[in-house]
């Protein structure tokens, strides 16, 4: 989503790509030592900050997992994808390394694929709505060198919490309102939405518009949550797309209503439901201003049409 992003969005990425070195000398373990989850009391709902209460330090080898919660959601396969909720502890230290929760993240977007960072194999066959815990040593869960960034030696252990909090719907669903005139009708490629066909559309206003095609029945999205969207963006009387993601193998995730998108989708996508399709036009000033985007071909007196699927929320 190169066009729309004003701030890094790809936080665990960011966190399992980084050059691990160790964090200095190897810590000494004080007496006395439980071993994994016998080291720390875990409670709290599901999908808020966990509260961990540390009784010693902890040791822990392998990496193992434990459902401490199991969900009544659909159970992940290869290949599903799911908003997910982390939170890294250090069992060292006990000290909190890493949480989603905090106010400058939002939960992640997790694929069941090869990438799938060993630490997160666990999740791999468990139900939307679980929280699981996993435990392992610094090596098993990061490498050699543990993960300087977080504040984690290479002889220290690794507390993970998960929460699985949604899964992504495939696409939109619910009922479907009528368009109003405004609405340029969609071009489809293969079944894939390809484009708007802007001929005989009217010119565009100054305001921001929206138009909701399908009237989606899940949750709503609420200010700083993540959100997972297909998405195609296109300037009025655009013969193609400057940005769009229906034709990759993956939504996009980001954070809504904290700026890191244009104001126009800020604006628009707060308050709205798990399956809503919709259409959106945004004048210069909620979109690029007058700066325009010159990388994606839109100029500051540019209005920018939009449809967006909205495939969930956490």
């Amino acid at each position: 989503m190169s066009a729309l992003r004003r701030l890094p969005l790809l936080l665990v990425p960011a966190l399992l790509s980084v050059s691990l070195a160790a964090c200095g000398e190897d810590p000494v373990p004080a007496e006395p030592t439980k071993e994994r989850l016998d080291a720390v009391e875990i409670t709290g709902e599901v999908g808020a900050e966990p509260e961990v209460a540390w009784s010693s330090q902890m040791t822990a080898g392998d990496i193992e997992s434990e459902t401490l919660v199991e969900g009544d959601g659909a159970a992940l396969e290869d290949g599903d994808q799911v908003l997910a909720h982390l939170w890294i502890g250090n069992g060292f230290t006990q000290a909190k390394a890493f949480s989603t929760h905090d106010e400058d993240a939002t939960a992640e977007l997790v694929t069941l694929d090869d990438q799938l960072p060993p630490f997160l194999a666990g999740i791999k066959g468990a139900t939307i709505g679980s929280r699981i815990a996993v435990t392992s040593s610094a090596e098993a869960a990061f490498g050699a060198a543990g993960n300087a960034q977080l504040g984690i030696g290479n002889k220290d252990s690794v507390l993970v919490i998960i929460d699985l909090a949604s899964g992504i719907d495939d696409g939109p669903t619910g009922t479907r309102p009528p368009a109003p005139d405004w609405v340029p009708p969609l071009e489809f490629k293969k079944g894939v939405i390809s484009g708007f066909d802007f001929e005989g559309v009217p010119e565009p206003t100054d305001q921001l518009q929206k138009a909701v095609l399908f009237e989606g029945d899940g949750p709503v999205v609420e200010t700083g949550n993540a959100i997972v969207v297909r998405y195609l963006g296109q300037v009025y009387g655009g013969k193609k797309p400057f940005d769009e993601n229906f034709s990759a193998d993956a939504p996009t995730s980001f954070a809504i209503g904290t700026e890191a998108v244009i104001k126009g989708w800020d604006q628009t996508l707060v308050g709205a439901t798990v399956g809503t399709r919709m259409v959106i036009a945004v004048p210069p000033e909620l979109g690029y201003g007058e700066e325009g985007n010159p990388d994606a071909g839109i100029k500051r007196t540019d209005t920018l049409y939009f449809v967006i699927d909205v495939l969930a929320t956490a």
